[in-house]
């Protein structure tokens, strides 16, 4: 059998090359979605600036969740640790020095704007040993008002010792002297502004804890050894890195991106799995149900049931097998544009290295072949199954019902769908997303095990209508497409597929940030609102805007994410969103009533809950809890109030004075206005305008501005799932494309009939164009079916009946169908009716 197999592949070259590309394909994805699992689990970061430093001790990799039995879930903000830990550090054997590193906001102004630069670039002149920096020409800063830049920096702004700066460090513009300009011994991407260190104390908040301590060794010591011995003198929760995990003490963001990778990665390779085995299992049943004469003859000639699926099964594999190799030589350029393009859109750090070591191509071969393996064992039961007799007199007419075990594993499926659908309703927005999405997948399968006799059904109800629109060729296209319903089942499936990943992330997408933005902005109240583009607001801007005529309060505004540790609230790796604010006492910029306790005087360790939340963990007003913040800092607070706000997306609220020192850039992000009574908005804001506009990066605006900066953490989430999507669909709309030619292509016989009968060729093409626009409509109509399953329900959990989203993806996801379907139609037609009728009949082509 496997000897015949080889031979048969030779004239079934249309189905084979369907099957290859499939496979082909799906391996390249899968092994994309391995190296993104693996780069996840390594997360290597070559360091750049710390690189001199073989050791580097950072602050916690993540909080070390109550109850998970180890499992730590990664912290919104850079992670700080002691400086005193550097001095405790020095005495350890092999250690040359051990030197604090701090990074803050430090943006220089040319012709009054700020450069669009990294933020985070302002450093202690003694952490530049960590790289090492040498001085080029200069002396080092050594007192206030003085700073050293690197070396292409001070290209760029045309700098050099002597010359004067402004840079606007903590958000505060300032006039520098250069006294120096640095070189680094190795390549650094982002510029450096070194400061001396009675101006790093200035410009820092009183006890402020640094980013890193970095370690250099004496001559001669080993970085091995010396770890050991720093790790044994630090408390366990401190972390000590070295190798490619120093990365992640210099760029933000690292460990956080264990996760959304983890989470890309499983989504991304589960869709591609499920997408392939029901390509390649169409793909075999069409090619089949073409050979049901061939296969019925075999059996009649003695050949058994077994021997019959061996051989369907042997010419699959050896198809994957040529697929599966060429898919692995794609799959290592395929991860890396993958790659390239979630760095691009900020959805993970750039510096986080790609990797894809053995372990992707392996397990990525494993899962094609045996998803191929399996798919061609489903696909070719039914064939060796049947009666020769039965299988010579079908093969003029194939059947279109399915097997008993198919209808049921469809109805499995099916009832799988409702029940995703009906629990994601009774989620929160949060998690509905992680619960209904897998309905797309369920509810394809559904539709692809039901097909044949699924299309027999829709093609019969929609028979009348495609008569009176095509006349006599619409009634014969209807004909068809009841009658051959299990062979164009075979291209149901993937357009249908492609339909349903499309509709349900791109409007699960929309629907979810639509959401969440209204559940943020609902929270305050502003009638303007500023913001700041280099690194923060400083108080003094803060002070400077409530001074503004016509403004009756101003309250800075920073967002991060944390927990309460105690008692602890069951967040998880979803921690809660924080809210830091100013003084409520006067025009209060927080919407959600004071259902018991007070706002005023909201300063110093104290927080305010929503009342759920507080009714949950059964904490009352003035009562102590620990909080978690976003860096890793364990702060106790005091209950003053709890809050009427029971939105899915209300957070916990904390002075901003103490929530902003715990947050990467130490420095709020906005600040909300209210206006005084008589007072309107307008006027305001061009009050605020003129009163601030001197400040370099200062925006002022409405609530959009608010808005602006919650879409771009959401745009992020979403692009992930756009990224889904389009990878999918486009690997749906070739294996259409390929099925759809297979199948114009198989007909060959047939079309040659109708031509001998006196059909011309005009007339059998619009045949089958109308066979093509009556399946791809259906194709549509099932996939926005599936996806349904999935959006409406998580509208509802998000508080809206309907989902939310622009029109025009529909439409063009439409368009997109038939621009697959129609054109691939036609051309495949045009190779099928370039022959002579009588030819094709005297060749006994298939």
């Amino acid at each position: 059998m496997i000897r015949l197999a080889l031979t048969t592949l030779r004239f079934r070259a249309g189905a084979s090359a369907a099957m290859l590309v499939a496979v082909l394909i799906g391996t390249a994805l899968l092994v994309a979605s391995g190296g993104l699992f693996e780069t996840a689990i390594r997360l290597n970061a070559d360091a750049q600036r710390l690189g001199g430093a073989p050791i580097v001790v950072t602050g916690p990799a993540g909080f070390k969740l109550p109850g998970q039995g180890g499992q730590r879930a990664a912290y919104a903000e850079r992670s700080r640790v002691d400086p005193a830990v550097a001095a405790r550090l020095a005495g350890t054997p092999g250690v040359a020095a051990a030197v604090p590193d701090v990074s803050f906001a430090a943006v220089p102004v040319v012709d009054g704007r700020p450069a669009r630069d990294a933020v985070l670039a302002g450093h202690d002149w003694a952490s530049a040993s960590l790289t090492p920096y040498a001085l080029r020409g200069g002396a080092e800063p050594s007192g206030p008002g003085q700073v050293v830049v690197d070396a292409a920096t001070a290209r760029r702004l045309s700098v050099r010792p002597g010359g004067r700066i402004r840079i606007a460090v903590a958000g505060v513009p300032e006039t520098f002297t250069v006294t120096g300009v640095a070189v680094p011994a190795r390549h650094v991407d982002a510029p450096a502004y070194f400061f001396s260190g009675a101006d790093v104390r200035r410009f820092l908040p009183q006890g402020a804890q640094a980013d890193a301590i970095g370690i250099r060794l004496r001559p001669g010591a080993r970085v091995d050894d010396v770890a050991a011995a720093v790790s044994a003198r630090l408390p366990s929760e401190l972390k000590v890195r070295t190798g490619s995990d120093r990365g992640a003490a210099e760029f933000t963001g690292i460990d956080g991106a264990r996760l959304p990778l983890i989470l890309l990665a499983a989504i991304f390779g589960g869709m591609v799995l499920v997408v392939m085995a029901l390509v390649v299992s169409a793909t075999i049943s069409l090619s089949v149900r073409q050979r049901r004469r061939e296969l019925a003859l075999l059996r009649a000639s003695g050949a058994t049931p077994r021997q019959v699926h061996r051989m369907v099964v042997a010419e699959t594999m050896i198809v994957a097998v040529l697929a599966v190799v060429a898919g692995l030589a794609l799959g290592r350029q395929a991860g890396d544009w993958i790659f390239a393009a979630t760095t691009g859109q900020g959805a993970i750090p750039a510096a986080l290295d790609f990797q894809s070591g053995i372990l992707p191509p392996a397990a990525a071969a494993l899962a094609a072949l045996l998803s191929a393996g399996i798919a061609a064992g489903f696909a070719a039961r039914p064939a060796a199954r049947t009666r020769p007799i039965q299988a010579i007199a079908e093969a003029a007419l194939p059947p279109v019902a399915v097997t008993p075990i198919r209808r049921l594993l469809a109805a499995v499926f099916a009832a799988g769908t409702v029940a995703l659908a009906v629990t994601t309703i009774f989620m929160g927005p949060e998690t509905a997303s992680a619960v209904g999405g897998p309905a797309v997948l369920t509810g394809s399968i559904a539709v692809a095990l039901f097909g044949p006799e699924l299309l027999h059904l829709l093609a019969g109800r929609t028979a009348d209508l495609v008569e009176r629109a095509g006349g006599y060729l619409g009634a014969l296209a209807a004909i068809n497409l009841r009658a051959r319903a299990g062979q164009f089942a075979a291209v149901l499936t993937p357009v249908t597929l492609g339909v349903a990943i499309a509709l349900g992330n791109v409007y699960s997408a929309t629907t979810t940030q639509h959401a969440a933005e209204d559940g943020y902005l609902h929270q305050f109240k502003a009638d303007v609102v500023v913001t700041s583009s280099v690194g923060g607001v400083a108080p003094a801007l803060v002070d400077r805007i409530s001074r503004t005529d016509g403004v009756a309060a101003a309250s800075a505004l920073v967002t991060s994410h944390g927990w309460i540790e105690q008692p602890y609230d069951g967040k998880g790796t979803d921690p809660s969103t924080l809210f830091g604010v100013g003084s409520q006492d006067t025009e209060p910029v927080l919407t959600a009533p004071v259902a018991s306790g007070t706002m005023r005087n909201f300063t110093g360790d104290v927080a305010a809950l929503p009342e759920p939340t507080a009714r949950r963990l059964h904490i009352s007003v003035g009562r102590q809890i620990v909080m978690r913040l976003g860096d890793g800092a364990r702060t106790p607070v005091r209950v003053v109030a709890l809050l009427r706000d029971s939105s899915d997306y209300a957070g916990v609220v904390l002075p901003v004075g103490l929530l902003a020192a715990h947050t990467t850039a130490a420095l709020p992000t906005h600040v909300l206005v209210r206006a005084e009574p008589g007072h309107d908005a307008s006027s305001v804001r061009k009050a605020v305008q003129a009163q601030v506009g001197a400040w370099p990066g200062v925006t002022v605006g409405d609530d959009g501005v608010l808005a602006s900066t919650v879409e771009q953490g959401l745009d992020i989430q979403s692009w992930i799932n756009y990224l889904i999507a389009f990878l999918a669909i486009a690997y749906a709309a070739i294996a259409a494309i390929n099925t759809l030619a297979v199948a114009v292509l198989s007909r060959r016989r047939e079309l040659a009939a109708q031509r001998l009968a006196g059909a011309t060729r005009r007339q059998v093409r619009g045949m089958l164009l109308i066979e093509s626009t009556v399946l791809a409509g259906i194709s549509l109509v099932l996939g926005t079916v599936i996806a349904g399953f999935t959006v409406l329900p998580m509208a509802i959990a998000s508080g809206s009946l309907l989902p939310s989203g622009p029109v025009g993806v529909f439409l063009g996801v439409t368009a997109a169908v038939f621009l697959i379907v129609v054109p691939v139609t036609a051309l495949a037609a045009r190779t099928v009716l370039r022959p002579r009728a009588v030819d094709v009949i005297a060749s006994g082509a298939a």
